[in-house]
């Protein structure tokens, strides 16, 4: 068995076949269960969150904090 994996021709299907199972499995577990989805799905809007309120607006302390920081 060992000398069988230490052919490259024999590793690089095996490694594909590896990859291709990991990679259907994450897809299946990510798009499977509704809840899951919801959840995931109202993630993808967390990078714009920031960007609604203004700088003037922002809670003061969050504020102080960015310019002792910066």
């Amino acid at each position: 068995m060992f000398e069988w994996l230490s052919q490259m021709e024999n590793t690089k299907p095996l490694a594909l076949v590896i990859f291709f199972v990991t990679f259907v499995g994450i897809v299946i577990y990510v798009f499977s269960g509704k809840k899951r989805a919801k959840r995931l799905e109202s993630y993808k809007n967390i990078p714009f969150l920031d960007d609604d309120k203004p700088a003037s607006q922002q809670d003061p302390k969050v504020a102080d904090k960015d310019q002792d920081n910066g």
